[in-house]
């Protein structure tokens, strides 16, 4: 029996518009000269790439919702639907978010879908609803959770409520919250090191609704110095099918141009950042990306966007 569960992101719309009217008025009561705040293209670009973001998502959902109805046909557990495996699932589910998004950072086929939501110089309520057109590649992450006996529309759920919390972490306008918050939850000010494109702050601070699972794997960073926001080589448009696209027609175009096999699977699968080390005049794979790699060698940037 599918679980009856509220849409919550449907009933979070009013909220949205809310907090977004009362951010953007409170730039123009209190304006802040260091703040990214807004900027009327780069809004209507992330409003733009959410709607997309919808339609597409539809259209995924149909054989994402077919293989996790198959693998739950196939598993004998079951997960009873009542408030406290809800609690456990929502934990369950934003464990298996962190990993996903952690994923989605450091291989680079993944990040050409996740590289939308940090295209955005600006930082505000508004880019949290910049989101990709191709999430098609999220699904495989939660196939432990089905396979344990959790009902996609129960997983639906969870995920929607990890979504509809981070919106609010999308802003420049709430500073550090107190001590216990901040070592639990994700915040503003860590989000705003998760979308910071300094060296220092790369490819830090994954978590959902939680921020424990990043100070238990080790890619917790806390906020020092402002966040510089966007990708370490800024893609300057405003086109919302380039944003979309222009990290998968940068693969293509390194995967052509690529001499060997080996160098094409680096391209691809490979992270971000990589590029093949060149020994003796002759060009051979290798593996050069770290979870925290130099400024100069950025996991936020396509090969040859670093090239240029």
């Amino acid at each position: 029996m599918e679980p009856n569960l509220p849409d919550v992101v449907l009933w979070s719309i009013p909220a949205f518009v809310l907090l977004t009217v009362i951010e953007m008025v409170s730039y123009r009561l209190h304006p802040d000269e260091d703040a990214a705040g807004y900027e009327t293209k780069d809004a209507a670009t992330s409003v733009t790439m959410g709607l997309g973001s919808l339609g597409f998502d539809l259209l995924w959902k149909i054989p994402i919702l077919a293989i996790y109805m198959g693998v739950y046909e196939l598993t004998p557990l079951r997960v009873p639907v009542v408030w406290w495996t809800v609690l456990l699932m929502l934990l369950a589910q934003d464990f298996f978010y962190y990993w996903s998004h952690r994923g989605h950072h450091v291989i680079r086929i993944l990040w050409a879908c996740h590289v939308v939501h940090h295209s955005s110089e600006k930082f505000n309520l508004t880019t949290a609803l910049r989101q990709p057109w191709t999430s098609a590649t999220v699904w495989p992450f939660y196939l432990p959770l089905i396979a344990c006996g959790v009902h996609p529309a129960a997983l639906a759920f969870c995920q929607s409520a990890n979504l509809v919390y981070q919106f609010w972490v999308h802003t420049e306008r709430v500073g550090k919250l107190p001590r216990p918050f901040e070592y639990v939850l994700n915040t503003p000010s860590h989000h705003r090191v998760h979308h910071a494109s300094q060296g220092g702050y790369l490819d830090r601070n994954y978590g959902g609704i939680l921020i424990i699972w990043d100070r238990m794997f080790g890619s917790f960073a806390a906020e020092a110095e402002r966040p510089v926001y966007g990708l370490t080589k800024n893609i300057s448009t405003y086109n919302p099918l380039r944003v979309a696209t222009h990290e998968y027609a940068a693969i293509a175009r390194d995967v052509r141009a690529a001499d060997t096999w080996s160098e094409r699977a680096g391209r691809v699968f490979r992270g971000p950042g990589w590029q093949p080390a060149v020994k003796a005049g002759a060009t051979t794979a290798t593996a050069t990306t770290t979870l925290t790699p130099a400024p100069e060698v950025s996991p936020q940037a396509s090969a040859p966007e670093r090239a240029r």
